[in-house]
């Protein structure tokens, strides 16, 4: 190299740094310019922001007087508004309040050690803790503790609303799963990876049945959604259902009646991506969330809120597609992969089984378990209405001599009940109806198995022995 190129090259060096200075230099006299909104109206469950611009899913933030903060997820727009529905109490809020967009740093989980996970500065929906560390441990619907445990220490983080699967690339539903209650195992068999419907109005042992399975069922971890259901069955349903061992095995999220609606939704998609993630790690999990039509209510409610219209008997057109959203998301894995098996609740408002919630919850699941409210008024529990109640998966999971069995009893008990009128005024005279005259004398027997104790536990096999021997163990004059 020649003595005027080395001079050359040390000149544009001098001219780099002394420009790199002069930056630094303008940096440190500019004032930081400060990207914010604010709030221009609130009217019920719904605060206004102008002068910001965020993607529908956004997390942002109200600073409060007293250093305490209001934090809102975006929901809707109209021309350069924004429609921000807060996950709290809006106590403290005055005209004109700041609105920030969450930073991406806090949303995500913050260990002891080391640093949080990196993403995309563009991805700022809302991201909340994953993984092992939730084993044990009740949660809100926004990632934060209840049980006065400490800090969730995860390293791990998902969004929300996962994208759906191919279906193409689920595993089929080929193993039967235990779930401990007889009249399930041997007449509505469930198969791993399936998704099934709970319907009941209220006060006919839905959640006795629900604390049932999840003590007896064979999972890996349970994830337990209590969305909109009341507060004081979140510590029983832990104490007196779970127990220390089941909790040990568990992740509760807890979203109760008096949560704000955002929660109340946010819950059901949180407790769904903690099943998501357990999947992933191929472990089999049992997702049981009490129940879909609060989750369904709490999307009216937001709906409403934000102007869209009703529809069906006052539920906008929003939460029926919010419906197969969330229940889509569950089910098998690739093949090699984990599964979710879940059990959805559905409240039906006065015993009306074609509430609109019911009807399409029953049309998107794998089957729905009725419980009927003359057999918990006549003391039959668990209450399940046999005859109503069907698992579609039932036929490929079972063998034709077990499927047989089942269509045998239900042929019995519906023809007695169809005639018990007759039977209790003396009506009937004995051998006009052969299958008749064997529903009567197998009724007691056939009453009997369809009953448990809840501290009962009925396993798969002994469950078809059982029906196999109640029908046959009557023998007919």
């Amino acid at each position: 190299m020649t003595e005027s190129t080395q001079s050359l090259q040390n000149v544009h060096q001098l001219r780099w740094h002394d420009h790199i200075r002069d930056c630094k230099e303008v940096l440190r006299l500019v004032e930081p310019v400060e990207i914010a909104g604010r709030i221009t109206k609130l009217t019920g469950l719904v605060m206004v922001a102008v002068g910001i611009k965020l993607p529908i899913g956004s997390a942002c933030y109200v600073p409060l007087s007293e250093g305490s903060r209001v934090e809102a997820e975006v929901v809707g727009f109209d021309g350069d508004c924004l429609l921000l529905m807060p996950q709290s109490s809006v106590d403290g809020v005055v005209p004109g309040a700041k609105v920030f967009a969450l930073e991406v740093a806090e949303a995500l989980p913050k260990p002891h050690f080391g640093q949080p996970p990196r993403r995309r500065v563009t991805d700022i929906a809302r991201h909340l803790p994953v993984g092992n560390e939730l084993l044990g441990r009740v949660v809100d619907g926004a990632g934060n503790p209840l049980d006065d445990l400490g800090k969730i220490d995860s390293l791990q983080s998902a969004p929300l609303n996962a994208r759906p699967m191919n279906p193409l690339m689920r595993a089929p539903i080929e193993e039967v799963l235990d779930v401990g209650v007889r009249a399930i195992n041997s007449m509505l068999t469930v198969g791993r990876g399936q998704r099934m419907g709970l319907f009941a109005g209220s006060g006919v042992g839905k959640s006795v049945l629900l604390g049932m399975m999840a003590r007896y069922t064979t999972a890996d971890v349970i994830v337990v959604g209590l969305i909109g259901e009341r507060g004081r069955e979140v510590k029983e349903f832990i104490e007196q259902i779970l127990g220390p061992e089941g909790l040990a095995r568990s992740v509760v999220v807890a979203a109760p009646a008096d949560a704000p609606a955002l929660m109340r939704l946010q819950g059901a998609n949180y407790a769904t991506t903690i099943a998501e993630n357990f999947r992933n790690q191929g472990k089999n999990v049992l997702l049981i969330m009490d129940s879909l039509t609060r989750f369904a209510m709490a999307q009216r409610e937001i709906a409403l809120a934000i102007g869209e219209p009703p529809a069906t008997k006052g539920y906008p057109p929003s939460v029926f597609a919010k419906l197969p959203a969330l229940v889509e998301r569950v089910g098998n894995g690739k093949p090699g992969e984990g599964s979710i098996t879940a059990f959805y609740t559905v409240l039906t408002e006065g015993d009306d089984q074609q509430d609109p919630i019911a009807d399409a919850a029953r049309a998107i699941l794998d089957g729905h378990i009725v419980l009927s409210r003359s057999l918990a008024e006549s003391g039959h529990y668990p209450a399940i209405d046999i005859e109503q109640s069907i698992s579609r998966a039932m036929h490929n999971i079972t063998s034709p001599e077990h499927q047989k069995l089942a269509r045998k009893l239900k042929q019995l008990n519906s023809r007695y009940m169809r005639s018990v009128d007759l039977i209790n005024v003396g009506a009937y005279e004995a051998g006009s109806d052969a299958v008749l005259d064997e529903a009567i004398a197998k009724h007691e027997s056939i009453d009997a198995f369809l009953q448990q104790d809840i501290a009962e536990q009925a396993r798969v096999g002994e469950s078809i022995q059982y029906l196999a021997h109640v029908l046959d163990e009557t023998k007919l004059n």
